[in-house]
Protein backbone atom coordinates (compact mmCIF):
# COMPACT_ATOMS: atom_id res chain seq x y z
CA UNK A 1 0.00 0.00 0.00
CA UNK A 2 1.25 3.60 -0.92
CA UNK A 3 2.14 6.10 1.46
CA UNK A 4 -0.29 8.78 1.22
CA UNK A 5 2.92 11.66 0.03
CA UNK A 6 2.74 14.86 2.83
CA UNK A 7 2.14 18.29 1.55
CA UNK A 8 4.27 21.08 3.32
CA UNK A 9 0.74 23.63 4.28
CA UNK A 10 1.97 27.67 4.33
CA UNK A 11 0.07 29.47 6.35
CA UNK A 12 -0.92 32.75 4.85
CA UNK A 13 -0.91 34.41 8.37
CA UNK A 14 2.52 32.47 9.02
CA UNK A 15 4.22 33.79 5.98
CA UNK A 16 2.94 37.55 6.11
CA UNK A 17 3.94 38.05 9.58
CA UNK A 18 7.04 36.37 8.75
CA UNK A 19 7.78 39.34 6.04
CA UNK A 20 6.56 41.83 8.79
CA UNK A 21 9.84 40.81 10.79
CA UNK A 22 12.29 40.78 7.80
CA UNK A 23 10.80 43.98 7.26
CA UNK A 24 11.59 45.24 10.91
CA UNK A 25 14.87 43.89 10.37
CA UNK A 26 15.84 44.96 7.29
CA UNK A 27 14.76 48.88 8.40
CA UNK A 28 16.53 48.79 11.72
CA UNK A 29 19.60 47.53 9.97
CA UNK A 30 19.81 50.19 6.71
CA UNK A 31 19.65 52.98 9.77
CA UNK A 32 22.07 51.55 12.04
CA UNK A 33 24.18 50.69 8.78
CA UNK A 34 23.82 53.89 7.28
CA UNK A 35 23.72 55.79 10.63
CA UNK A 36 27.48 54.40 11.73
CA UNK A 37 29.11 52.31 9.61
CA UNK A 38 29.25 48.64 9.22
CA UNK A 39 32.56 47.78 11.63
CA UNK A 40 29.94 49.37 14.38
CA UNK A 41 26.75 47.82 14.17
CA UNK A 42 25.97 44.57 15.89
CA UNK A 43 23.90 41.96 15.69
CA UNK A 44 22.49 43.11 19.06
CA UNK A 45 21.50 46.18 18.10
CA UNK A 46 19.61 45.59 15.18
CA UNK A 47 17.59 43.07 16.93
CA UNK A 48 17.11 45.73 19.81
CA UNK A 49 16.26 48.05 17.25
CA UNK A 50 13.56 45.67 15.19
CA UNK A 51 12.33 44.76 18.41
CA UNK A 52 13.05 40.78 17.58
CA UNK A 53 15.01 38.52 19.93
CA UNK A 54 18.58 37.60 19.07
CA UNK A 55 17.78 34.04 18.14
CA UNK A 56 15.13 35.14 15.81
CA UNK A 57 17.67 38.09 13.93
CA UNK A 58 20.29 34.56 13.41
CA UNK A 59 18.26 32.23 12.26
CA UNK A 60 17.00 34.46 9.65
CA UNK A 61 20.60 35.93 9.02
CA UNK A 62 23.30 33.84 10.69
CA UNK A 63 25.65 36.40 10.20
CA UNK A 64 26.11 40.65 9.59
CA UNK A 65 27.27 40.03 6.12
CA UNK A 66 24.26 38.15 5.07
CA UNK A 67 21.95 40.56 6.71
CA UNK A 68 23.60 43.26 5.20
CA UNK A 69 23.78 41.38 1.55
CA UNK A 70 19.97 40.70 2.19
CA UNK A 71 19.19 44.61 3.45
CA UNK A 72 21.51 45.68 0.31
CA UNK A 73 19.92 43.46 -2.02
CA UNK A 74 15.97 44.33 -1.22
CA UNK A 75 16.70 48.24 -1.07
CA UNK A 76 18.31 48.09 -4.75
CA UNK A 77 15.51 46.10 -6.35
CA UNK A 78 12.55 47.58 -3.60
CA UNK A 79 11.33 44.24 -3.25
CA UNK A 80 11.91 40.65 -1.83
CA UNK A 81 10.92 38.90 -5.96
CA UNK A 82 14.03 37.56 -7.31
CA UNK A 83 14.85 39.54 -9.76
CA UNK A 84 17.92 41.04 -10.77
CA UNK A 85 18.06 44.96 -11.62
CA UNK A 86 19.08 43.95 -15.44
CA UNK A 87 15.75 41.98 -15.68
CA UNK A 88 13.72 44.54 -14.38
CA UNK A 89 10.85 46.12 -16.53
CA UNK A 90 11.78 49.55 -16.08
CA UNK A 91 15.02 48.47 -18.01
CA UNK A 92 13.96 46.34 -20.24
CA UNK A 93 11.42 49.55 -21.08
CA UNK A 94 14.46 51.85 -21.82
CA UNK A 95 16.74 49.54 -23.21
CA UNK A 96 13.66 48.86 -25.87
CA UNK A 97 12.58 52.80 -26.42
CA UNK A 98 13.51 53.64 -29.86
CA UNK A 99 13.45 57.47 -29.13
CA UNK A 100 17.13 57.64 -27.41
CA UNK A 101 15.96 60.50 -25.34
CA UNK A 102 13.04 58.49 -24.04
CA UNK A 103 15.37 56.02 -23.50
CA UNK A 104 18.14 58.07 -21.10
CA UNK A 105 14.93 59.71 -19.56
CA UNK A 106 13.46 56.01 -18.13
CA UNK A 107 17.10 54.86 -17.29
CA UNK A 108 17.52 57.75 -15.05
CA UNK A 109 14.76 57.64 -13.70
CA UNK A 110 14.62 54.21 -12.45
CA UNK A 111 18.47 54.38 -11.59
CA UNK A 112 18.06 57.16 -9.62
CA UNK A 113 15.22 55.81 -7.70
CA UNK A 114 17.24 52.55 -6.80
CA UNK A 115 20.20 54.81 -5.62
CA UNK A 116 17.86 57.06 -3.62
CA UNK A 117 16.13 54.02 -1.96
CA UNK A 118 19.87 52.06 -1.70
CA UNK A 119 23.21 54.51 -2.67
CA UNK A 120 23.57 55.30 1.21
CA UNK A 121 24.23 51.34 1.77
CA UNK A 122 26.03 50.92 -1.29
CA UNK A 123 28.58 53.31 -0.28
CA UNK A 124 28.64 52.07 3.16
CA UNK A 125 29.53 48.61 1.59
CA UNK A 126 32.67 50.65 -0.13
CA UNK A 127 33.65 52.18 2.89
CA UNK A 128 33.60 48.48 4.53
CA UNK A 129 35.53 46.99 1.59
CA UNK A 130 38.98 47.66 2.79
CA UNK A 131 38.90 46.35 6.11
CA UNK A 132 36.59 43.07 5.40
CA UNK A 133 37.29 40.83 2.46
CA UNK A 134 33.49 39.43 2.69
CA UNK A 135 32.34 43.16 2.36
CA UNK A 136 35.12 43.99 -0.68
CA UNK A 137 33.55 40.67 -2.20
CA UNK A 138 29.78 42.01 -2.45
CA UNK A 139 31.51 45.76 -3.42
CA UNK A 140 33.28 44.26 -6.50
CA UNK A 141 29.93 41.97 -7.08
CA UNK A 142 28.02 44.74 -7.15
CA UNK A 143 29.87 47.31 -9.22
CA UNK A 144 30.52 44.48 -11.78
CA UNK A 145 26.69 44.07 -12.03
CA UNK A 146 26.54 48.39 -12.34
CA UNK A 147 28.86 48.22 -15.18
CA UNK A 148 27.02 45.40 -16.94
CA UNK A 149 23.55 46.76 -16.92
CA UNK A 150 25.73 50.33 -18.16
CA UNK A 151 26.56 48.04 -21.20
CA UNK A 152 23.86 46.27 -21.96
CA UNK A 153 22.01 49.96 -22.32
CA UNK A 154 25.03 51.10 -24.03
CA UNK A 155 24.61 48.47 -26.66
CA UNK A 156 20.92 49.29 -26.89
CA UNK A 157 21.79 52.22 -27.99
CA UNK A 158 23.96 51.16 -30.47
CA UNK A 159 21.55 48.83 -31.77
CA UNK A 160 18.73 51.85 -32.45
CA UNK A 161 21.54 53.89 -34.16
CA UNK A 162 21.38 56.33 -31.34
CA UNK A 163 25.15 56.86 -30.18
CA UNK A 164 27.25 59.67 -31.61
CA UNK A 165 29.44 59.06 -34.49
CA UNK A 166 32.99 57.60 -32.87
CA UNK A 167 31.56 56.70 -29.75
CA UNK A 168 31.99 52.75 -29.03
CA UNK A 169 29.75 51.18 -26.71
CA UNK A 170 32.58 50.29 -24.30
CA UNK A 171 33.05 54.07 -23.55
CA UNK A 172 29.35 54.83 -23.86
CA UNK A 173 29.11 52.17 -21.03
CA UNK A 174 31.92 53.72 -19.10
CA UNK A 175 30.54 56.51 -19.50
CA UNK A 176 27.40 55.60 -17.84
CA UNK A 177 28.88 54.16 -15.18
CA UNK A 178 30.92 57.19 -14.16
CA UNK A 179 27.89 59.34 -14.19
CA UNK A 180 25.21 57.51 -12.82
CA UNK A 181 27.51 56.17 -10.08
CA UNK A 182 26.44 55.72 -6.36
CA UNK A 183 29.46 57.72 -5.51
CA UNK A 184 28.50 60.98 -7.71
CA UNK A 185 24.73 60.26 -6.27
CA UNK A 186 26.29 60.60 -3.12
CA UNK A 187 27.86 63.82 -3.56
CA UNK A 188 25.20 65.58 -5.77
CA UNK A 189 21.93 64.48 -3.60
CA UNK A 190 23.86 63.97 0.13
CA UNK A 191 26.64 66.32 0.20
CA UNK A 192 25.89 68.81 -2.01
CA UNK A 193 21.77 68.69 -1.33
CA UNK A 194 20.43 68.13 -4.44
CA UNK A 195 16.59 66.77 -4.82
CA UNK A 196 15.56 64.13 -6.83
CA UNK A 197 14.01 66.08 -9.47
CA UNK A 198 17.53 68.82 -10.01
CA UNK A 199 19.61 65.12 -9.98
CA UNK A 200 17.41 63.51 -12.55
CA UNK A 201 17.17 66.53 -14.91
CA UNK A 202 21.08 66.51 -14.62
CA UNK A 203 21.97 63.12 -15.00
CA UNK A 204 19.52 63.07 -18.41
CA UNK A 205 20.98 66.26 -19.77
CA UNK A 206 24.87 65.01 -18.74
CA UNK A 207 24.40 61.67 -21.03
CA UNK A 208 22.22 63.27 -23.48
CA UNK A 209 24.88 65.27 -24.09
CA UNK A 210 27.51 63.02 -23.90
CA UNK A 211 26.14 59.98 -25.66
CA UNK A 212 23.99 61.13 -28.67
CA UNK A 213 24.69 63.09 -31.52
Amino acid sequence: MAHPVKRTYRSPARAAAAASTRERIRDAAQRLFTGQGFAATTMKQVAAAAGVGERTLYDAFPTKVKLFGHTLGVATVGDEEPVRVADRPEIAAARQAADPRLAIERFVAYGSDLLDRAGDLIMVSVEAAGADPDMRAAADAGSQAHHEVMLAFAEALHDHGALRPGLDTATAADILYALSSPHLHQLLRRHRGWDSQRYRSWLTDALVRELLP
